[in-house]
């Protein structure tokens, strides 16, 4: 059984790194964002450089993720991941905290040396008033750089977090090769909405405030073989 996430993750995208890997849709905002293999391990590395460099984190010390599903919230974790960080399941310390913009007052309950904030905005767009406390992910990230080699005993989470996912895989039925059509309210849990797919080798579709009318037209513009509704 695979017991390092980030080697899971980077298998998953040596066949093809180009292909379309992590697709966004917000039907409330219309929004539409396909990261190919190449580009979400661009945003994984330099998250994890900015854990590393900036904030000094390494195995076995905890994040806070306090996100929704979102292709931004998929570089956060596997960011993570690859500096071998714990994500914290409850409130309490953590070396870092990173929040949505709708969920900063949840993060008193997580006392975190560093506190990063996302908009989750279209185009990756920074926020313009962030607020006191915090500083803006995008901003942040960007500094740093796109290449990152993962410690390579994974983190303390990575087996039981990947064999759960593997179970979730044959339960959902997601196969190899699969283009999986997710509606990330029904499937809020990363579990299911990231590593089940990167572990059966599928990519995502993954839906925010889906719209029942739109599903079998975007069914067929990305050519889905599964859907998760």
């Amino acid at each position: 059984m695979a017991d390092n996430i980030a080697l899971v993750f980077t298998d998953a995208i040596a066949p093809d790194p180009a292909r379309p890997l992590l697709t966004w849709y917000d039907d409330a905002t219309g929004e539409r964002a396909e990261l190919s293999g190449a580009t979400l391990a661009n945003w994984v590395a330099k998250t994890a450089n900015l854990l590393v460099d900036e904030i000094g984190t390494g195995p076995g010390e905890s994040a806070a993720v306090l996100l929704p599903p979102h292709w931004q919230t998929a570089a956060v974790l596997l960011g993570c991941w690859s500096v071998g960080l714990t994500v914290a399941g409850g409130p309490g310390p953590a070396e870092v905290l990173f929040a949505a913009v709708d969920r900063v007052a949840e993060a008193d309950a997580w006392p975190a040396g560093e506190r990063y904030v996302l908009a989750l905005a279209p185009f990756a767009q920074p926020l313009r008033q962030v607020p006191a406390g915090f500083a803006d992910y995008v901003l942040a990230v960007r500094a740093h750089g796109d290449h990152f080699t993962p410690y390579p005993k994974g983190g303390p989470q990575d087996a039981e977090l990947l064999a759960r996912a593997a179970t979730r895989a044959t339960e959902l039925g997601i196969a190899r090769g699969d283009r999986v059509l997710l509606d990330a309210a029904v499937h809020p849990d990363p579990v299911d909405w990231l590593l089940a797919p990167l572990m059966a080798g599928a990519t995502v579709v993954l839906c925010a405030d889906l719209d029942p009318a739109r599903v079998q037209s975007r069914t067929d513009m990305e050519k889905v073989t599964l859907t998760l509704t």
